[in-house]
């Protein structure tokens, strides 16, 4: 199994947009074929390190990882992401 973990820093930091956004993550459940689990968090503390958002997928291998990364439902989260990242962003992939 391969996890892939994003987090997310959002221009418009609120607690509406952060949930909106969250929101578009969470839609892609069930809509992705290669898609195994997903999660997704907000943070609670609010420091100055903190990102706004993790995403936590799983798929069964990199291959399929790469399926999801150009599957439709992805590429309109992907700029939906474009608008309202701040710029930052981070990810790793572990095998698990």
């Amino acid at each position: 199994m391969l996890t892939h973990v994003v987090l997310f820093k959002l221009k418009d930091r609120s607690p509406e947009a952060i949930e909106a956004t969250k929101q578009v993550l969470v839609n892609m459940e069930g809509k992705i074929p290669v898609l195994k689990a997903i999660e997704v968090g907000t943070d609670v503390l609010h420091l100055n390190r903190s990102f706004d958002i993790a995403l936590i997928t799983r798929f069964d291998s990199t291959e399929d990882l790469k399926i999801y990364d150009t599957h439709p439902v992805h590429e309109e989260v992907k700029a939906h992401m474009k608008q309202v990242l701040d710029g930052t962003s981070v990810c790793v992939d572990f095998e698990s």
